[in-house]
């Protein structure tokens, strides 16, 4: 099989980039896989390349809903029949793609975990050719990743209800023990690991102590003069972005905005701009960033700091794609500790908590209509506005099926009642101890003085660097 000449016939390429040929390689000979593969080195092209070429269909579970539609708008460019299942879509919607899906109609679908616990999408694919499951972003597999999610752990299960297709895990970022508990949860344990490598020897990575917001503003405007290119400033809590953009128009420095209070327009044209323009400067929350691909990006500034190391290196790797020198300046706050140990805890909910969430839903709706997400906190006799267990809450009980989306005010229907089954698998406590060690991880990573940052990163990976960077903050201070 010549994997070139398909290439060059039915893609705008010349050659393969990586390790695309040897994951491909792999695909063709029916084989299952762990693909590790950073960011911007094409992993899309290892499942659109079969959906075009071969026959049969290629499924994608993918977790990020937000970008699906861009993917297979993609696919759809690349001459691919393509289309994803989520509860974003109405119910005609659904039933009209499942019924295509059925008659043979496309040749890639894109799909999030929950999916598999719907019957009616069992039996739209139920007499399908599945000729590979793609499982992207495939630490949220592991309760040891950075991005856990329950469904994802039973990822073993859904291959199983497809009849063990050939399958093809890809993930930017694992550590030894993750990639161990993924094999071991697709009940692939002997499959081969394929390492694309995660040097970025490209990337300058500095940390800067800090105090306060004010310096961290400082900062920002000093990095900018000092650097030329498109520039990402990353923020982890939506106030901070705000007042960081504040900030910046007073001192007529002219930027975007990204974050989830924005409208779906106003999100993807800012998004646009940025790729666009020559020397952009965006603001944004972590989720700026995820499938989009600037080759340019010479300054990346973390202004709190990430949760886990995993988290960390993903987000830097935004920078400097087409493999010239770029800058990433990590502003350190001691106070940021706190705040990601508060967002942590927010994210696992007791329980009661979550039953006491739905019952509020069902149980007085036009009150949850008319005050939204701000009534449910008042009910749950709390007014910390940056607590938002609600949501999380809210989140959960989507995931589980217990709510649906719906066209109300408050844009959720109440469904079945959780589950004890749903509580167990959960696993909130230990999920929450994993993610807190991970945090540790990354202070200390933070606050050490005396190894190259970034061996320091690639040894937490699995990978064994002796040669210093000579470009991060400690190489240059020694």
């Amino acid at each position: 099989m010549n994997l070139h000449e398909l290439l060059t016939t039915n893609f705008k390429f010349t050659a393969f980039r990586g390790e695309q040929e040897t994951i491909l390689r792999k695909v063709w000979a029916n084989e299952n896989a762990l693909a590790l593969m950073p960011t911007g080195m094409g992993k899309s092209l290892c499942f659109q390349f079969p959906a075009k070429v071969r026959d049969g269909l290629v499924v994608v579970m993918s977790p990020l809903i937000a970008l699906m539609q861009d993917q297979v708008f993609k696919a759809q460019e690349l001459g691919i029949r393509a289309t994803f299942l989520s509860s974003t879509l109405t119910r005609d919607e659904r039933d009209s793609r499942q019924d295509r899906l059925a008659k043979g109609e496309f040749q890639l679908l894109y799909v999030t975990p929950e999916r598999f616990r719907k019957p009616e999408f069992l039996a739209a694919i139920k007499n399908r050719k599945i000729q590979l499951l793609a499982v992207d972003e495939a630490h949220c597999i592991s309760q040891w990743g950075h991005d856990f999610r329950p469904d994802y752990s039973r990822v073993g299960e859904f291959r199983a209800l497809l009849g063990n297709p050939p399958t093809l895990a890809l993930t930017a970022t694992a550590t030894p023990e993750v990639q161990k508990d993924i094999l071991a949860k697709l009940n692939m344990p002997d499959a081969e690991i394929i390492s694309a490598g995660i040097e970025r020897p490209n990337l300058a990575l500095h940390v800067h102590d800090v105090y306060g917001l004010d310096e961290k503003i400082r900062a920002i405007v000093a990095f900018r003069h000092q650097q030329t290119g498109a520039a990402i400033i990353y923020c982890s809590l939506i106030q901070t972005l705000k007042k960081v953009s504040s900030a910046l128009h007073r001192l007529g420095m002219e930027h975007m905005v990204y974050h989830g209070d924005l409208s779906p327009q106003d999100r993807k044209r800012n998004q646009k701009r940025f790729i666009s323009e020559e020397n952009p400067l965006m603001i944004a929350t972590p989720a700026f960033g995820l499938g989009i691909d600037k080759a340019n990006v010479r300054t990346l500034v973390h202004v709190e700091m990430p949760n886990s190391l995993e988290s960390y290196f993903q987000e830097v790797g935004r920078a400097g794609r087409d493999g010239m020198e770029s800058l990433c300046h990590l502003l350190y706050d001691q106070d940021d500790v706190t705040i990601q140990m508060e967002f942590l805890k927010w994210s696992h909910p007791g329980p009661d908590f979550i039953r006491k969430i739905y019952q509020l839903i069902e149980e007085k709706r036009m009150q949850v209509d008319q005050g939204g997400f701000d009534f449910l906190r008042e009910q749950m006799n709390f007014r910390n506005r940056r607590d938002f267990r609600s949501e999380a809450a809210v989140s959960i009980l989507e995931r589980w099926g217990c709510l649906e989306k719906s066209d109300d005010p408050f844009p959720y229907t109440t469904v079945h009642e959780p589950t004890e089954e749903q509580f167990a698998a959960e696993n909130g406590v230990e999920i929450l101890k994993a993610q807190n060690t991970k945090l540790l991880k990354m202070v200390q990573w933070s606050t050490q003085d005396s190894e190259c940052r970034l061996n320091q990163v690639y040894h937490y990976f699995g990978h064994a660097h002796t040669e210093p960077c000579g470009k991060c903050d400690i190489c240059q201070r020694t």
